[in-house]
């Protein structure tokens, strides 16, 4: 079928083409695309042949129509325009953000599009059949590109920069570097060209429009005078042309510090003061530098350049507080002189050579120290004294004088004395108005060679000023020892021994202490005819026999007074006695056996003493065996033989008894009959003879030991006007139920207490008169 021709203008205009697109149908169903490019006056068609009218659409962002914003039209080649072809859109966006005419192919976007959100969109259109709702071609794929606007300002990456830069530093020295970003489309025209400009932060400070580093734009920038700098950086796309969007940023720019400032004293000259008894070390005062860097750049160091005080003060610098402290270096002395004056001289510890032209790094001032006058003790002539005396100096001799005075300007009087608690045994005594030392006692150096003691001095018009001294007093040796044995030898002869044989070695000591050493001379006191000594002139001796055939029987021991002098003035010498024993020796010379007195002679025992000790042991053991008899001997019979054995020792006293001195009682165990306690077990009762008559049988008639033993006792204690006096005795041996004497409890004859008759109280005697007294004649008593 052929089909007249039709020519389709589709209106839609492309802001990236400068012409628009013609379609041309024709009558063989083909679709001719022809581009229409003016060259002159002449029209030029490029013919492209394809089966879709569509491949790709454009569409602006931000669209703020009331309608829907028109797309394009989509119509296939099979469409015959009877109105059976159906159009159908799905892909991204489809049926929200697109919609298409069924039956026209009209495309429009329904919502307000943004690039910077989505940038293009993916869609498939395909044609179908009304009718048998088949298609009536495959499905072809196009795009929707949104076409980018100036909708977005740059945007930094940071709101606030910092950024630190040396002052004093160059014009062009790199600051920081800001960047910004614009979320527009950077391809396409200038709406993402950003270009940096500063706002705020003239004259000091420059910014590249390209890169947006910030430089230096000011010499000499100095953070003594201003540390802190706020910079504004402001970002405007289309290239920085009116119109475009822009953004901004601050940087806190900091001028670090570097050793630019010397350092300098507030004052030319201080004044200071302190006592002239400061101790040495102590703190006179402070001064302080200024200097207007930190850190270590701060940091100074002080010293004492010159100055008539130099050697009484010193400055030490304080790390912390970057002080100098002033120091007393020696004793200041207010008599001597009142103002001490010093040069300080201040310097930087960390110059940098780069800032050497801006001056010299240092300061001096003048610091005058006024010593203020105290009342001080007396001071001695000298740190410490050292005497020395002869050990045989007479007493009441001096060894040497203490010297002190006030150095106040007062010069009060000085007195001295020695502190006793360093001369315990008073050997010295001080004058105490002189100072004169002297002895009081014999000394010995063989004691004591040197003597510490300690002298104090006061003032007398302020015995609270007080001094002390050390005095160190020597004692010189005087050769007034003589020499001795050096040690107790046991020395023994062999009764074989020959003539001439060595048989001991001797030598000596001397306390004293010669200044050439010591040099002993030996000798015997007299011609010995067994022994003889030999000076070996080395401080030894040598013991030799004069003679053989000892023989222990005769002469078990023999006794050589040795005689030893030495080489001092005056000469000293002692005799020491030698104990030679007799031996019974092998052929070799080796001891077998001496005598017993000999034995003990070497052991420096006398029979005497050892006698003595035999007796001293003897004694002991006689002691021990005499308390061991006294002890049995002193073993009484028990008075409980078993638990029903239950006694009561009762003795009674009114106001003619002993009272508390009564301690002394009859021994129980004499009162014991034998014979009743192994028959009956029965108590023995000692009581008088009428004691209770009436319910309570006396057992008198079968103890008439026990009576005539009590009776004799009473008569001898009525006669002897010394005995204490006894108001009554009654011993139970066997109390209770079984006894004979039943319950001996007052409290059981209360009931008939009255019917007792006392009559019998006046025949005790003149010692129970005042008992029968109370009892006889009443008509009421008291049971005891």
């Amino acid at each position: 079928m052929i089909m007249n021709h039709f020519l389709w203008l589709l209106p839609l205009v492309f802001p990236h083409l400068s012409s628009p697109v013609i379609l041309l149908e024709k009558s063989d169903g083909n679709l001719f695309h022809w581009n229409h490019l003016m060259k002159g006056d002449k029209l030029v068609l490029h013919r492209s042949k394809r089966d879709w009218m569509w491949r790709q659409f454009f569409l602006s962002e931000e669209y703020t129509g009331s309608n829907y914003q028109y797309v394009g039209k989509l119509r296939s080649d099979k469409d015959r325009g009877d109105g059976t072809a159906r159009y159908v859109l799905s892909g991204e966006g489809a049926g929200t953000i697109f919609r298409i005419d069924e039956k026209s192919g009209d495309l429009h976007a329904t919502q307000r599009l943004d690039r910077e959100e989505k940038a293009s969109y993916t869609l498939q259109a395909q044609a179908f059949n009304k009718i048998t709702g088949l298609p009536l071609e495959p499905a072809t794929e196009f795009i929707v590109k949104i076409h980018d606007i100036n909708d977005n300002e740059p945007k930094f990456t940071k709101a606030v920069y910092t950024a630190s830069v040396p002052e004093m530093s160059d014009v062009g020295t790199f600051v920081i570097e800001v960047n910004a970003t614009d979320a527009d489309d950077a391809t396409y025209g200038n709406s993402a060209k950003l270009v940096y400009s500063i706002l705020e932060g003239q004259p000091y400070f420059s910014v590249e429009p390209e890169t947006g580093i910030v430089r230096i734009a000011l010499s000499n920038m100095d953070r003594e005078v201003r540390k802190e700098y706020q910079v504004v950086i402001q970002a405007k796309d289309m290239a920085g042309q009116m119109g475009g969007l822009s953004g901004t940023t601050m940087v806190n720019v900091t001028l670090t510090d570097v050793n630019d400032s010397p350092p300098r004293f507030a004052y030319s000259s201080y004044h200071l003061s302190t006592y002239e008894s400061a101790e040495i070390g102590s703190t006179v005062g402070r001064i302080k530098a200024n200097d207007g860097d930190e850190g270590e750049n701060a940091e100074m160091k002080y010293r004492i350049v010159d100055g008539d005080g130099k050697e009484y003060l010193d400055i030490i610098t304080d790390e912390t507080t970057q002080e100098g402290v002033i120091v007393v270096k020696k004793k200041l002395d207010y008599e001597s002189k009142r103002v001490y004056t010093v040069k300080v001289e201040v310097t930087n510890t960390h110059q940098d050579p780069s800032f050497t032209d801006l001056g010299p790094f240092l300061d001096t001032a003048i610091v005058k120290v006024t010593a203020k006058d105290v009342d001080e003790p007396p001071v001695f002539s000298r740190p410490q004294y050292v005497f020395e005396v002869n050990e045989d100096t007479p007493k009441g001799i001096a060894v040497g004088t203490i010297t002190a005075w006030d150095p106040d300007a007062t010069h009060y009087p000085i007195q001295y004395a020695i502190d006793q608690h360093t001369d315990a045994e008073r050997l010295y005594h001080i004058d105490p108005k002189n100072g004169s030392i002297t002895i009081l006692k014999s000394l010995d150096r063989e004691l004591s060679k040197w003597h510490n003691i300690s002298v104090l001095a006061s003032e007398i018009n302020n015995p609270h000023q007080r001094s002390r001294v050390p005095v160190l007093i020597k004692v010189l040796d005087v050769n007034d020892n003589a020499p001795e044995f050096a040690m107790i030898y046991e020395t023994f002869v062999c009764e074989n021994v020959k003539a001439g044989q060595l048989i001991q070695t001797i030598s000596a000591i001397d306390t004293d202490d010669p200044l050439v050493g010591h040099k002993f001379v030996f000798s015997l006191s007299s011609m010995n005819p067994n022994f003889t000594i030999f000076d070996n002139e080395d401080n030894t001796a040598r013991i030799l026999t004069r003679r053989s055939g000892f023989n222990r029987r005769e002469m078990s021991v023999y006794y050589l007074p040795v005689v030893i002098s030495d080489s001092d003035y005056p000469i000293q010498s002692s005799t020491s006695t030698l104990t030679i024993r007799v031996c019974s020796c092998d052929a070799t010379g080796n001891m077998r056996s001496c005598s017993v007195d000999a034995l003990l002679l070497s052991a420096g025992l006398s029979t005497g003493a050892l006698v003595a000790i035999l007796l001293c042991i003897l004694i002991l053991l006689m002691i021990v065996v005499l308390f061991s008899a006294l002890k049995k001997q002193r073993r009484k019979e028990p008075l409980i033989i078993s638990k029903e054995d239950v006694r009561d020792n009762v003795v009674s006293y009114n106001d003619e008894g002993g009272g508390e001195e009564d301690t002394q009682a009859f021994d129980i165990g004499t009162l014991r009959h034998p014979e009743v306690i192994e028959s009956n077990k029965l108590r023995r009762d000692i009581i008088p003879e009428m004691l209770f008559p009436y319910h309570r049988p006396s057992p008198m008639k079968e103890c008439a030991d026990v009576r005539d033993f009590i009776i004799s006792r009473l008569q001898e204690n009525d006669t002897d006007p010394f005995a204490p006096p006894y108001d009554s005795l009654a011993t139970y041996a066997y109390e209770g139920n079984g006894s004979i004497a039943e319950s001996l409890s007052s409290l059981e004859s209360s009931v008939t207490e009255g019917d007792h008759e006392y009559d019998y109280l006046s025949n005790w005697g003149p010692q129970f008169k005042k008992l029968a007294d109370m009892y006889i004649g009443k008509d009421t008593g008291v049971a005891i």
